[in-house]
């Protein structure tokens, strides 16, 4: 899977006075030097025609000669500027062509009685990455991306100090010493003696190598200009398979304000990798974000905005600095992942021992082979060093994905009635997945605006060592049965059929107005789209009260855990 993500070559050609060019590519072109070898190697004439020794070729772009490359990758002005894509076979060709425009005040002036500076005779260039004619669409999408960066980049170094045209007359220079030298015999490829010699041609294999092997990119374009640029499918791998950017992007669309952000790397040595000029808030965000604190809290700690917050994680966990968890408490369940690796002799089981000494890790993971929650290991007569520690082994094994989190969803499920037709069951049914007039549809309230600080940091468990709150309900109008309050309780019901409401009314607990009316505000949230710490964020609930009031009507009302599919696409390959 791998492999379908790295290019096939990097090419860069222009057009000017001289013609079509193509200055550099990479790797070199290697089918000269086969066909040299061929020709000193007598072949049998009876020995049959292998197709393995041509299966190099068919699937690169070896076979098309710099000439061809040169006519075909050159546009026309009018396509400078636009994306450039074109399928040959099994290649695929993508690139930005960009036009050099030089400024008029660039000619020098008519009363100077100096020799007038000759114009560069590059007109237009394109960088071009060379891929298989079936690589992902998204693939496609990031090597346009780079290449229209790297073009920007060239181009405005072009029009500061005329680099593109120097590294260009460097290259066309070396190249007809070696077409002058080698006399037509073809023996050495002319990029060879230009890679030790060009600073653009050895930027070019930098990330040409980057991308074959990390997927980042750190470049200083004729040391003046940086480029940086990552390969998310490179980036973001849960074993084997590469997580979709797609995926990526839609979760992190979806991140709400009690989501937390887990850093990958250390805090020095991520640091140590931002560049000089990063933006404060970004190193104030690594200083300052925790596990166990959800990013409303972060952002009041970094004394920044929740937008910029956002911002900010999402930049981190697009470059694979850091991933979307629920922040750390004694009540999340957490479950071994189906990917993890449990030898007893593995890398990782070395590295957890040295880091925690005293510990064995797949001791650890046996604890976890069904779903258990913190406070299984949380031990009253242990000293708070150890509550501590167990905080960091379990951070340990959420960056290296060996456990996945599973969340608590309700559904109301209410037994059907024996007498009631199939029909009148389904037609009943129905009105589920509309919300009743002048009543909040619950995808309005289960998916609040992220950039909103209405609703405060609403669970009592979002640490090990958390405050209590006070009862969210008090915003209820008092527990008395007024006809205020039989009205708002029966629109909160309307939504369900007429089986259902008798099923909750013959509920004992549903003569209290106060549960009956807090378990009708919640009904949006029964539908098994929304777990436990959504409806306690959201409606500014504790853990407690939520769970008795479940307890309460819990013969229409079912339990089951899961992922939360807006993290687990960084947790599990299976979503």
């Amino acid at each position: 899977m791998g492999e379908d993500t790295n290019p096939i070559s990097v090419i860069l050609v222009s057009s000017g006075s001289r013609g079509n060019k193509l200055l550099f590519r990479y790797p070199f072109q290697r089918h000269q030097e086969q066909q040299g070898e061929h020709t000193r190697k007598p072949r049998s004439p009876y020995a049959l025609h292998s197709t393995a020794e041509g299966a190099e070729d068919q699937d690169g772009d070896s076979r098309f000669s710099d000439v061809i490359l040169a006519t075909i990758l050159a546009t026309k002005s009018d396509m400078c500027g636009k994306k450039f894509e074109l399928k040959i076979d099994n290649v695929r060709f993508v690139g930005h062509p960009t036009l050099l425009q030089h400024p008029l005040g660039f000619q020098g002036s008519k009363l100077d009685p100096s020799p007038k500076r000759e114009m560069p005779t590059m007109i237009l260039f394109n960088l071009v990455f060379a891929l298989r004619a079936n690589a992902d669409p998204s693939v496609i999408g990031c090597m346009h991306t780079l290449s229209r960066r790297m073009a920007v980049v060239l181009q405005h170094e072009e029009r500061r100090c005329q680099y593109l045209s120097r590294e260009a007359k460097l290259m066309l220079a070396i190249q007809d010493e070696v077409a002058a030298v080698s006399d037509g015999n073809g023996s050495q490829s002319p990029f060879h003696h230009i890679l030790p010699k060009c600073k653009l041609a050895s930027d070019l294999k930098e990330a040409f190598d980057s991308l074959c092997t990390t997927g980042v990119i750190h470049l200083h374009i004729n040391n003046w200009l940086e480029l940086s640029f990552c390969l998310p499918h490179k980036i973001h791998r849960l074993g084997p398979d590469y997580i979709p950017p797609d995926a990526i992007e839609r979760s992190l669309k979806a991140i709400r304000p009690y989501h937390a952000l887990l850093l990958l790397d250390e805090e020095k040595s991520l640091l140590a990798q931002l560049p000089v000029d990063s933006s404060p808030a970004l190193v104030r965000v690594v200083k300052t974000t925790s596990a166990m604190k959800n990013l409303q809290q972060l952002a009041q700690d970094a004394d920044l905005a929740l937008l910029q917050v956002f911002q900010l994680a999402a930049h981190l966990v697009y470059w694979g600095k850091a991933i979307v968890i629920y922040p750390l408490c004694e009540n999340n369940f957490y479950m071994l992942s189906p990917d993890a690796n449990i030898c007893v002799f593995s890398p990782q089981s070395e590295q957890f021992s040295q880091q925690f000494p005293g510990n064995s890790l797949t001791s650890l993971l046996s604890k976890f082979s069904l779903p258990t929650t913190l406070s299984q290991f949380k031990n009253p007569l242990a000293p708070p060093v150890q509550e501590a520690q167990l905080v960091q082994m379990v951070i340990w094994l959420l960056q290296r994905r060996l456990l996945i989190q599973l969340h608590t969803y309700v559904c109301l499920m209410v037994p059907p009635c024996e007498r009631e037709p199939v029909a009148a069951t389904a037609a009943a049914a129905r009105p589920h997945d509309m919300p009743a007039p002048g009543r909040p549809s619950a995808r309005s309230l289960s998916a609040p605006n992220a950039l909103s600080f209405g609703s405060p940091t609403s669970s009592d468990d979002m640490t090990l060592t958390s405050p209590s709150m006070d009862n969210s309900s008090a915003e209820l109008p008092p527990g008395t049965d007024s006809p205020l309050n039989r009205r708002m309780t029966e629109s909160l019901l309307a939504s369900l059929s007429e089986h259902e409401r008798k099923a909750i009314q013959n509920i004992p607990a549903a003569q209290n107005p106060e549960d009956l009316r807090m378990l009708a505000r919640l009904l949006q949230y029964f539908r098994g789209r929304h777990h436990l710490e959504e409806m306690m964020y959201n409606e500014n609930m504790r853990r407690s009260m939520l769970l008795m009031l479940i307890d309460k009507f819990r013969s229409v009302l079912v339990l089951r855990n899961h992922e939360d599919p807006i993290i687990s696409v960084f947790q599990s390959p299976f979503v």
